[in-house]
């Protein structure tokens, strides 16, 4: 396999065992072998690591996670220390150095911050060192939670332009249906259309977990926007990585878009959250779909939420699918003025007028739901 910046997510049932023990250290010195391995024949790894909550409550005896989200950040913050001590020593044994990098939603919003991240990493690997990375879950709140590490994962590797994103976790790919309930699933070697696919994406059922595969789905789509194709694979598989880089098919491989989108139209779709969302009619939604218009007030029928201008909003069809993501020219109060009304009318009704368009083209990405549609 030719790609050389590879992420790798290792979910938590991956890294701690399902007995609810403390970090698995033999399997952690198996995945540091086969990092070296692969550095030694020119690829550059990221680990984006589950488990910090995993470990947290094994170390207090806990059998599931609270519902206090106080709580749930205190776990992180005592498993954490013993999270990265496992990794440290494990990869110390075949003289590799381990890096700390805690993320949030905010790194991936503020560009400023984005490419600061963006140079940690670079940096790190230019010092020889592997980056663990995970969400700073001691801290994060609602708004800059990104919420599974399946999803930071694919962030990550848009912002490192990854050539290959692999996600392991404890089924071998995606599969027809669950196939841990259900005999007749069957593996799906290649994703083509992700669209197909996600009535089998089904959430996970473990409380030491976040999100299943569904997450992984998303991650997916994300990463294939951005021409990043995607492996999905038992993480316990022997020499699972190795064995990707010497070009055997193991798991799911979702291909990604022939053509990419652009970085900022990327970050509008996947790095912002919406503020709110306006359901536009028919003709506004063919105008933009088809053929790549912007979106005008005569077009919006619901303005909901309560954003200012420049804001990120959702844009949606008259059957209430998301299809679109932009960045509005006016804040939601002045958009109920507006909605269905002409362009030459908007100055009269507010007493100004910023733009014609409530969303330039420039400011707005197609999801790939509407894509595909």
């Amino acid at each position: 396999m030719e790609p050389r910046r590879w992420v790798v997510k290792l979910g938590s049932r991956v890294v701690v065992p399902r007995e609810g023990r403390e970090p698995d250290v033999p399997f952690l010195r198996e995945l540091a072998r086969q990092a070296r391995a692969l550095r030694e024949q020119g690829h550059e790894l990221v680990i984006v690591t589950s488990g910090a909550i995993a470990t947290g409550l094994a170390l207090l005896g806990l059998a599931r996670r609270p519902p206090a989200i106080a709580k749930q950040q205190a776990i992180a913050a005592i498993g954490q220390i013993a999270l990265m001590d496992a990794y440290r020593d494990a990869f110390q044994g075949e003289g590799l150095t381990v890096a700390q990098v805690l993320l949030t939603h905010e790194d991936f919003r503020h560009r400023e911050r984005f490419l600061n991240a963006r140079q940690a990493l670079k940096a790190l690997l230019e010092l020889g060192a592997v980056p663990l990375v995970n969400e700073n879950d001691t801290v994060a709140t609602e708004e800059i939670k990104v919420g599974d590490n399946d999803n930071l994962a694919a962030m990550v590797a848009c912002l490192w332009e990854a050539d290959l994103l692999i996600l392991l976790s404890d089924v071998d790919g995606l599969y027809t249906a669950d196939p841990r309930s259900d005999p007749t699933a069957e593996r799906i070697p290649v994703v083509e259309d992700l669209d197909a696919m996600e009535a089998f994406a089904a959430p996970t059922q473990d409380p030491a977990a976040v999100g299943g595969m569904r997450t992984k789905v998303e991650a997916a789509r994300r990463a294939a926007s951005y021409a990043i194709p995607t492996v999905i694979a038992r993480g316990r598989e022997p020499d699972v990585l190795v064995r990707l880089a010497r070009g055997e098919r193991l798991g799911t491989l979702v291909r990604p878009k022939a053509k990419r989108l652009t970085a900022r139209k990327h970050w509008i779709a996947y790095a912002l959250k919406p503020r709110g969302s306006l359901t536009v009619d028919e003709g506004a939604y063919r105008a933009v779909v088809e053929r790549g218009r912007s979106l005008l007030p005569s077009g919006v029928v619901r303005v909901e939420g309560d954003f200012q201008r420049g804001d990120a909003v959702e844009l949606r069809a008259p059957d209430g699918r998301a299809f679109a993501r932009g960045l509005v020219a006016y804040g939601a109060h002045e958009l109920r003025r507006i909605q269905g009304r002409r362009t030459d009318e908007i100055e009269r009704v507010l007493g100004y007028k910023y733009r014609d368009e409530v969303i330039h083209r420039d400011d707005l990405a197609l999801l790939e739901e509407a894509k595909a549609s």
